[in-house]
């Protein structure tokens, strides 16, 4: 073997470990220099680094003009795939806070964000705010959650309340404000729980089933009464086989499912794949359109924030299977 095969072959750890003296540097540089304020942020916001595009626009709605949310990932990014930077990690070092998803929904930053808090750094985990009653498991690893947290409106609640909770420990002088934030957006969360289940109620029961390239939607079909099957498991790490194509264009063409989706963080060639499956089965299912699974739309779509999101799903959703 080779000097390049064996570089090549070392190179995600010898990255990682790249990754890790940058994030220790960073930490002795900034944490000389910079003291953490609950009473008043340096220049005046507090500020944010959010992982997700749900997170950013959550601290975003809380926060107001009163913060500076950074987000890492944008449109169309899978959090599951996601390797931060040196960039990422030195936004994240320069930042009042970072908030995160945690269950292992930024699977390849853990050892970055676990680094974080062994560091001493603000950090808000909305994994640590959440009790396990709400979490559904992973079928295929039942010692894991799954990390999709954001699809039942509900819990999306449970976690506004335990971010603004944290915000106001970090920015004590704006408590206040982001508890009055809070309350004004569980109302919104309210409206847009009742949006969803009144067009739910438009599908008989039979036709409530959600085909997805992976399997992001079990807190919405849970929450929701759908059932939910996707072609990928809860991470999309690993590709669909041959297998898991056929077995569920089975179930497509045996129950004449009417429609299928893409998703905006996940390749379409796999849900294409499955399309052409049925149809060698003699039955043609449609592609209903494209979801938004595991980031928010961007502002050309105009489903820029959680609430847009949400009912752009649920319309397209409904609109492909009635």
């Amino acid at each position: 073997m080779n000097y390049k095969t064996i570089l090549k072959r070392k190179w995600p750890t010898l990255a990682l470990i790249a990754l890790m003296l940058l994030i220790v540097i960073m930490g002795a540089i900034l944490g000389g220099c910079k003291v953490q304020n609950k009473e008043t942020p340096s220049d005046g916001k507090l500020q944010v680094v959010a992982t997700t595009t749900m997170l950013r626009d959550l601290v975003t709605v809380l926060g107001g003009e009163h913060v500076d949310v950074i987000g890492l990932m944008g449109p169309g990014i899978d959090p599951h795939l996601y390797q931060a930077s040196a960039g990422d990690v030195n936004t994240m070092m320069s930042a009042d806070v970072v908030v995160y998803n945690g269950l292992h929904l930024e699977g390849r930053m853990g050892d970055v964000l676990a680094s974080l808090k062994q560091q001493g750094r603000q950090t808000i985990s909305v994994e640590e705010g959440l009790d396990e009653k709400f979490l559904l498991a992973d079928e295929e690893n039942p010692e894991m959650h799954d990390p999709h947290i954001w699809f039942d409106v509900s819990i999306w609640k449970e976690v506004a309340k335990y971010v603004a909770e944290r915000l106001g420990e970090v920015d004590e002088a704006r408590a206040n404000i982001y508890a009055e934030n809070l309350q004004k957006y569980l109302g919104e969360l309210d409206e847009l729980d009742s949006y969803i289940k009144s067009r739910v109620a438009e599908l008989p029961e039979s036709q409530r089933v959600l085909i997805t390239a992976h399997d992001a939607f079990g807190y919405f079909g849970y929450a929701y009464q759908f059932k939910v099957m996707g072609l990928q498991g809860i991470s999309t790490d690993a590709e669909a086989g041959t297998a898991d194509v056929s077995k569920l264009a089975d179930y497509i063409a045996e129950n004449k499912i009417r429609a299928i989706f893409v998703e905006s963080s996940v390749p379409v060639k796999s849900i294409e794949a499955l399309q052409a499956a049925v149809k060698a089965r003699g039955f043609e299912v449609d592609i209903g359109g494209e979801l938004y699974s595991d980031a928010l739309g961007d502002e050309a779509s105009g489903h820029d924030t959680y609430i847009l999101t949400l009912k752009a799903n649920i319309d397209t959703i409904v609109n492909a299977l009635k």
